[in-house]
């Protein structure tokens, strides 16, 4: 059973509870907004590591990042955009069971029309009062069963 790990809204920050969260991963799909190569090295220290480039990655490192990818994972088509409102699926794109996204730094899961759409939220600095999160896909013989996990982090120091 593959466990694959998802990682967004990472802004240069992977936390120590993040990286202990993605431990035993056997593949990393990050959602973008990475904020540096440093990032990436980390994570493919980990687990293979499937990446989409976020609005904010665009220093030259990350040029060659494609904007949205299809991965197929665990025998299930997984696509992975940053924004979701830049998703764009055809008839090409019959076959995704999951749809990876990022951005809001909001995690959400909501399944529509036998598609499972999953937002980790964002393992990076706080933003508003938002949870850091992060989340799971475990793939049983084609059963996607998902997983938002809300880490627990110190507060920041106040100022």
């Amino acid at each position: 059973m593959p466990r694959i790990a998802l990682i967004s809204d990472t802004h240069n920050l992977l936390r120590p509870e993040a990286l202990a969260f993605l431990a035993g991963s056997d593949h990393i799909v990050h959602g973008g907004d990475i904020g540096g190569p440093e990032i990436l090295a980390q994570l493919a220290a980990i687990a293979p590591v499937s990446v989409v480039r976020g609005n904010n990655d665009t220093a030259p490192w990350a040029a060659d990042i494609q904007l949205s990818l299809t991965v197929r994972l665990g025998g299930v088509a997984v696509h992975v955009v940053h924004d979701i409102a830049d998703l764009q699926l055809g008839s090409a794109d019959a076959d995704v069971r999951v749809v990876v996204s990022g951005h809001s730094h909001k995690p959400s899961m909501v399944e529509r029309d036998g598609v499972l759409f999953i937002n980790p939220g964002s393992a990076g600095p706080r933003r508003f009062s938002l949870p850091i999160s992060v989340a799971e896909l475990v793939i049983d013989e084609g059963r996607v069963t998902p997983r938002l996990v809300t880490l627990a982090v110190p507060p920041a120091p106040r100022r």
